[in-house]
């Protein structure tokens, strides 16, 4: 079929999916008020996650969140139906896998993961394993992913889940076979393919038969590898499954141009094009051209080879794929290279590379995107559940009052007496409650201010071109958000806890700093890390004031923090000591810089010290001293922050 027949073909399907769309609508809004109508329990939350999978088509095409899925993770949430969570956040997790947001599918199926365990659930935590698994081998993180399949598979096999040990062998032989090694990926394609064999899952048999192709013909058994490829083509035909056979006609091809075996190589791969025309996904058929066009330049055709990798552009190019853009420019360059045409080999390489950046700039920009998305989603999920708190205690203080009031009326001596000490607990507690809520306030702000330094410096990296430490830092910034929003969820956290976010957070500091600094943590010999608690983030503001103001100025000699921490009686005792250039050079540098901004983390921590002394009636405060040298020539500073000793027993 031509390219112009493609597109012809692909103008009359899109209309009419648009008249199938609209007819979807009205049926899926009718769906949700029926279900709505339905008591708010767990069969309700149920339905609504098989009725969001049914229509999950319809919300890919319009791009928009299943609200399917979402009433059923707030329904979930309100009932503490820790099952439901767990089906919903798989859901979720894997619609955005499809949509190639592996980071967000990654953190959905962790907390399907958790959910799963608390649920108690082994199928469930087989399932959300295997799942989070698949997130890691797609970012090929592949050593947390064979981590996450072997789990699976340990759990599967003591309960004899077929299904799960079937998905988990497979996707630790694709591991395998991903890092070349050939023979423990042979092993798990055959257990996989002997147990999918006994449950009668065609689909499964194809795949891991496809699979132990890819295997051999990475060994170079090219004879035994076409023969897997032919068995799994079988298998694809007996089901109609155009998809499988396309790839299975693909690899025949490749594995015969191996072989150099040419006229074999073009029958397959002309099998491959005429089968792509039943594929929905496009993209087939631009790869059926490029793989027929680098056929043809392999033996020297250089003018046929070309028309077909042009197709593959032109189909390419129509429907923005990128990716096969890249790999088809790619091709041109190698081919009039063959062909001693330089000019325009640099030209369709000049177009290769622009293609390769763009693709490059794209994930960058999904990756950052992805994780402001899983900042907000947990946000959101903490607005839930306040409300959902407040919600319950609302409740309790109507009931109560109810109470009184029935009280009141038969025993008046008693109420008056009763109501004065009511009313004053009551306004006591109030007070300590607004203090509380002013403190969980100035935490959360933390969040923001440290995210918005962070991506700044992300950012940077990025329109710099320093795409290696932009990775590396995208990758240690988004481990510290995890904690970060791990731990401020609590009014206190393990000191181990909060120091692993420090050393990241000084980490980070460091890269976006070129390493002008050292630093030491010392913690004292009294002190149990696990057991003593401390308020999360309330020594980074002064740690990243330190380096900001003190350290990254110092030219002389190499700065040093210094970090201890230790128990006087019934306080905590924190000092953070930097030899940097003293508060009073630094204010002389931001007043010559006209900088009017005053820290914002600064001003939180002070604020949240203040209202731990007053919740806790207990001393709370920080200290600053400037530091001299004998002949009065500053030698940096130190703060010392003194809070009330708590512990988890």
């Amino acid at each position: 079929m031509s390219i112009k027949g493609v597109c012809c073909l692909c103008v009359l399907l899109v209309g009419a999916c648009l008249g199938a769309i609209a007819q979807d609508s009205l049926l899926i809004y009718r769906s949700l008020d029926s279900v709505r109508l339905m008591p708010n329990d767990t069969a309700k939350v149920s339905l609504l996650i098989k009725k969001g999978r049914s229509f999950s088509r319809y919300f890919d095409v319009h791009k928009t969140d299943n609200f399917f899925w979402q009433e059923a993770l707030q329904l979930a949430q309100r009932l503490k139906f820790t099952r439901g969570l767990t089906l919903v956040y798989n859901e979720l997790g894997t619609s955005k896998r499809n949509k190639s947001q592996y980071i967000v599918a990654e953190d959905y199926h962790e907390k399907a993961i958790k959910y799963a365990e608390e649920a108690n659930d082994t199928l469930l935590i087989c399932f959300s394993y295997n799942n989070a698994g698949v997130d890691c081998r797609r970012q090929d993180k592949l050593q947390q992913a064979f981590d996450y399949h072997l789990h699976a598979l340990q759990l599967a096999e003591k309960v004899h889940d077929i299904r799960n040990i079937c998905v988990a062998t497979n996707s630790i032989g694709n591991i395998q076979l991903t890092a070349e090694n050939y023979d423990d990926a042979i092993r798990h394609f055959e257990r996989a393919l002997k147990l999918e064999e006994q449950s009668n899952n065609d689909l499964g048999v194809a795949i891991n038969l496809g699979n132990l192709g890819y295997a051999y013909q990475g060994q170079g058994k090219l004879e035994q590898a076409i023969q897997y490829y032919k068995r799994s083509l079988a298998v694809n035909q007996k089901m109609d499954n155009p998809t499988g056979m396309s790839i299975c006609y693909n690899a025949l091809g490749a594995a015969c141009k191996e072989k150099k075996d040419y006229a074999a190589a073009m029958d397959y791969l002309k099998k491959a094009l005429a089968v792509n025309d039943k594929v929905d996904d496009k993209v087939h058929i631009a790869e059926s051209y490029l793989n027929i066009g680098k056929l043809l330049g392999a033996q020297g055709k250089h003018d046929e080879a070309r028309k077909f990798i042009q197709q593959s552009v032109d189909l390419s190019t129509y429907w923005n794929f990128k990716s096969m853009l890249m790999d088809a420019y790619k091709a041109l360059a190698a081919d009039y290279k063959e062909s001693g045409d330089f000019r325009r080999s640099m030209d369709a390489t000049d177009k290769s590379l622009l293609y390769k950046d763009s693709i490059l700039s794209e994930k960058s920009s999904m990756a950052l995107t992805q994780m402001q998305t899983i900042y907000e989603v947990d946000r959101k999920d903490n607005q839930i559940k306040t409300l959902e708190h407040d919600k319950m205690v609302g409740e309790l203080r109507t009931k109560r009052n109810v109470i009184f009031t029935f009280a009141l009326a038969g025993f008046l001596l008693m109420a008056i007496v009763g109501g004065f000490f009511y009313i004053r607990h009551r306004n006591l507690e109030a007070n300590k409650q607004t203090l509380q809520l002013e403190l969980r306030s100035l935490r959360s702000q933390m969040n923001p201010h440290f995210i918005f330094n962070s991506l700044s410096s992300i950012h940077r990296y990025i329109w710099s071109n320093n795409q290696e430490e932009a990775s590396d830092y995208l990758t240690k910034f988004s481990r510290l958000m995890r904690l970060i929003l791990d731990n401020t969820q609590h009014t206190f956290v393990t000191l181990n806890k909060e120091l692993e976010s420090l050393r990241l957070y000084l980490d980070l500091e460091s890269l976006r700093c070129n390493g002008v600094f050292d630093y030491t943590i010392e913690i004292g010999d009294d002190i149990n890390e696990e057991e003593v608690l401390i308020p999360p983030m309330i020594l980074q503001p002064y740690v990243e004031n330190a380096i900001w103001h003190g350290l990254v100025h110092k030219h002389n000699e190499k700065g040093k923090l210094d970090i201890a921490i230790n128990l006087n009686g019934r306080s905590l005792v924190c000092t953070i000591t930097d030899n940097g250039i003293g508060r009073r050079r630094a204010m002389e540098i931001k007043e010559k810089k006209g900088k009017g901004h005053n820290s914002v983390g600064m001003k939180v921590t002070e604020g949240r010290i203040d209202l731990i002394r007053k919740i806790n009636n207990k001393e709370a405060k920080v200290t600053v001293t400037d530091l001299e040298y004998d002949a009065g020539e500053p030698a940096g500073t130190k703060v010392t922050i003194i809070l009330p000793a708590e512990f988890i027993f």
